[in-house]
């Protein structure tokens, strides 16, 4: 048996290949999975924009300096176990290497699920680390596989980012700004707060999206980048940056004087990266959800947040599904040379908005 992997060069994303090793036997306590299926989005083109930043090339090492492989969410079915608390044939959902399989070491082991024990990852955020057993997960729907593998994670960071700005009352403002609004995670934002009596939502985009981030429903206003000026500069406003473009957070801080923060949040715009500089304003702070997990697992408990985070998850997935009009449809790749395609359409910021996209290396 062998595992192919997508490796990518970690200074030069757009650089890749397909990596073939020949499996190796189980350890005492390790367990084999096989990685089913997978969601590819703009979030995944962050975590390689972001791997040396946020540590996420140190998930699933290479073991060859300067190549990495980037993390997805998905679902995996376990093939091989070594350990006496997962069963071969168990669906798991969580974050794997973009891959045919995964090799994993379980522990803190409850019917929920388990978190991997590998040494590499120790140091790394817990919330990664976590694998969730289907047949226990209150997320999971057999038929909605999609859905969950495209949306969950993203809404997940959508909802917290959310809960961060009225934990924090908004900084003030009332007039909340989101870069890249058609991308799923900003639009996943826009959602929550749209529902925030007195908040007013405001999606910026180019103009070839304006149209379908209006059709969402989710934006009082959607305003192309070109239009930017057209805002008013003086209201209370406050950035939540998914672009992670330099040209653009600089236009966003030299217009708007009223500016209260500035939540850099994502990296869709790869190509125009880079620091926060000297702006006017305030300074660009990094959102890391995870942080916002351990703040309310304190202050809620991991199930009260896990109950607040399900509601809301099954209010936002009904509107994505809305049978009128559907804000997803699913695309499907099959094939290793297909999900490299597709990583590197996605790395160029091809792709229709309405459109997600689904892999895996099987071809059956």
């Amino acid at each position: 048996m062998s595992t192919t992997t997508l490796h990518v060069r970690q200074d030069q994303l757009a650089t890749t290949r397909l990596h073939t090793t020949e499996d190796t036997a189980l350890a005492d306590g390790q367990v084999r999975v096989r990685v089913d299926r997978f969601a590819l989005t703009a979030n995944n083109i962050t975590y390689a924009a972001m791997g040396d930043m946020l540590n996420y090339w140190q998930f699933f090492p290479t073991g060859d300096a300067g190549w990495g492989i980037v993390p997805v969410w998905g679902f995996g079915t376990v093939v091989q176990s070594l350990h006496p608390g997962v069963a071969v044939g168990e669906r798991l959902y969580g974050y794997w290497p973009m891959g045919t399989q995964a090799v994993l070491t379980p522990q803190r082991l409850s019917a929920q699920g388990f978190s991997d024990g590998a040494l590499h990852r120790a140091s790394l955020h817990a919330v990664y680390n976590q694998y969730l057993r289907s047949s226990a997960d209150a997320f999971y729907q057999a038929d909605t596989e999609d859905l969950q593998a495209l949306l969950r994670p993203l809404f997940i960071t959508s909802w917290l980012i959310d809960d961060f700005l009225d934990d924090n009352a908004f900084f003030g403002a009332r007039r909340m700004l989101l870069s890249s609004a058609s991308s799923k995670t900003a639009y996943g934002t826009a959602f929550q707060l749209a529902q925030r009596e007195g908040i007013e939502v405001v999606g910026l985009t180019s103009a070839a999206n304006v149209a379908f981030c209006e059709s969402l429903g989710c934006y009082r206003r959607v305003v192309a980048y070109d239009d930017l000026a057209t805002l008013d500069a003086a209201t209370p406003s406050v950035y939540i940056d998914f672009a992670g473009s330099t040209g653009l957070r600089a236009r966003v801080h030299q217009h708007f004087s009223g500016l209260a923060y500035s939540c850099a949040v994502g990296a869709s715009h790869v190509g125009d990266l880079g620091g926060a500089g000297q702006l006017p304003g305030p300074r660009p702070v990094m959102f890391f959800a995870p942080a916002q997990v351990k703040k309310r697992n304190a202050d809620w408990g991991a199930a009260g947040l896990g109950q607040r985070l399900v509601l809301a998850w099954q209010a936002f997935s009904t509107a994505v599904q809305n049978p009128a009009d559907p804000w997803l449809q699913v695309r499907q790749h099959s094939g290793p040379a297909a999900v490299q395609a597709l990583y590197a359409d996605l790395l160029a910021g091809g792709g229709d908005p309405r459109l997600g996209h689904m892999a895996r290396f099987a071809t059956d």
